[in-house]
């Protein structure tokens, strides 16, 4: 008997990728902005939170700030002096490792660097944040968490018990020492006793001047990602 044509099989799985198209549109987006703003500035962020990143969106709302992939970023600006989108642009492009982003805007470096010089956030740490000072917790009730909070306590390695319904922290504990590695059971100690020990930062890194075409290096690059490594992170996306 002959196969129907209808007789199709249909994966509900399959799943398109994001491809070339987005970041060509990426790469066409940062282009038109270099012809667009007076300044472009490197930003490195120093313990990433989206909720404090979107505050600094919304501050600048006047300018643009990107934070895409590094390398799609690095071949829209260019990495030699051959394939460079304007002059000097591949000087920026080196700077553009670990946790960074691109700002273009029409403040000078004055404004930009003491509006982020002033912009700190304190959150609570993650594990694998180090320790910023040392914090111990004395024997006793612990009546700011319900009965019900008991056994989450004691998973997180709290020597804790109930007492008449309330509770009790059975002796001192030690949650970390200063400059300690954090665990995550750590860090959720950390934040459910308050203590927050993350400073979100945003430090500027290098501009480029579109009138002069100058780069000026404003911070020495110390991101231990090399840029075999952000290659390899590209690689795990696509």
């Amino acid at each position: 008997m002959p196969k129907s044509k209808r007789d199709k099989k249909v994966s509900l799985t399959k799943t398109t990728k994001k491809g070339l198209q987005v970041k060509q549109n990426l790469i066409e987006e940062l282009r038109k902005c270099v012809d667009t703003y007076k300044y472009l500035f490197v930003l490195s962020i120093g313990n990433m939170r989206n909720n404090k990143l979107k505050e600094v969106r919304n501050a600048w709302k006047h300018s643009r700030i990107f934070f895409g992939k590094n390398k799609v970023m690095m071949v829209a600006l260019g990495r030699s002096p051959a394939d460079e989108y304007k002059d000097n642009l591949h000087k920026l492009s080196k700077c553009l490792r670990g946790e960074v982003g691109l700002l273009f805007t029409n403040r000078t470096k004055e404004e930009v660097n003491d509006w982020f010089a002033q912009f700190k956030e304190t959150d609570y740490a993650r594990a694998g944040n180090r320790a910023t000072f040392t914090v111990s917790l004395d024997a006793g009730p612990l009546e700011q968490f319900p009965h019900s909070m008991e056994p989450q306590l004691r998973q997180l390695g709290l020597p804790t018990s109930l007492k008449k319904g309330i509770v009790t922290l059975l002796s001192d504990y030690e949650v970390c020492k200063e400059g300690s590695v954090l665990t995550p059971e750590q860090a959720r100690i950390l934040k459910l006793f308050g203590f927050q020990m993350a400073e979100f930062t945003v430090t500027i890194k290098s501009v480029w001047i579109s009138e002069t075409a100058e780069f000026k290096q404003l911070l020495e690059d110390v991101d231990e990602k090399t840029e075999d490594q952000d290659e390899e992170e590209e690689e795990e996306d696509d």
